[in-house]
């Protein structure tokens, strides 16, 4: 097990830790006999897990997430993976001129080298219903006084089984205040009120894995459908006070 502490960790050892948890997959995977025949390749890079290859189904993609996910020392597990043949839809939102993957698809306020479409993320989404695999909103909350309505929105656009991929500034970090375009501070218990303490009948979120890394928080959430189960005690107690 790898304990980090609360506040921002060397390079030295967050390298260190990727080696660490690169070898503790290798070794979970030669040990489950559900995961030696997946062609899902597992990268570590700053604690962030990065998934790509290919499954048959949606449930096997589930499960390598879950695995890689349980090992102490993950903050988040991003994913680009191929399910029954077919390329996963990826959006980046707010990307500027930097995707997280070439041929993401770009949205944002301002027109920049790596944005296909020009968009308020404040308001609607130009995007359809149950559209999207993948939604990345990477250093993008904390510049929205009311980031719920995008939410919303991600929401609303995520197939059943999508991923929205968070990353924000943690509130005790310099970070979170130096840029003044900030407007909102945020922590892991802010993920756990998006999936847990929103009034009934708004959209509800399952938290796949919340994180921080003492300088910033990472969350990877799931949509639930209204007859969906949220998430157990048990499982919010893996992430959350």
């Amino acid at each position: 097990m790898v304990a980090l502490a609360h506040s921002p960790s060397s390079a030295e050892r967050l390298r260190a830790v990727d080696g660490f948890l690169t070898e503790a997959w290798a070794d979970q995977v030669r040990h489950d006999e559900r995961l030696r025949p997946l062609g899902v390749e597992v990268r570590f890079d700053r604690g962030v897990a990065h998934l790509t290859g290919e499954v048959d189904e949606q449930a096997q993609l589930r499960l390598v997430r879950e695995q890689v996910g349980r090992l102490a020392g993950v903050f988040g597990v991003w994913c680009r993976v191929r399910v029954g043949g077919r390329d996963p839809v990826v959006v980046d939102l707010g990307c500027g001129a930097t995707k997280q993957w070439p041929g993401n698809l770009g949205l944002d306020i301002f027109p920049a080298p790596g944005v296909d479409a020009v968009a308020d993320l404040s308001g609607s989404l130009p995007l359809a219903d149950d559209s999207v695999d993948v939604l990345f909103a990477v250093h993008i909350l904390e510049h929205l006084i009311d980031f719920l309505p995008l939410l919303d929105e991600c929401h609303r656009v995520l197939r059943p089984g999508g991923v929205l991929h968070v990353m924000s500034p943690w509130w005790g970090h310099v970070n979170a205040v130096a840029d003044p375009t900030h407007v909102r501070l945020l922590d892991v218990q802010t993920v756990k009120g998006i999936c847990v303490m929103r009034p009934p009948g708004t959209p509800r979120w399952y938290p796949l894995h919340a994180g921080s890394d003492g300088a910033s928080i990472f969350a990877d959430l799931t949509p639930l459908g209204p007859a969906d189960d949220g998430p157990s005690a048990t499982h919010l107690a893996r992430f959350f006070d």
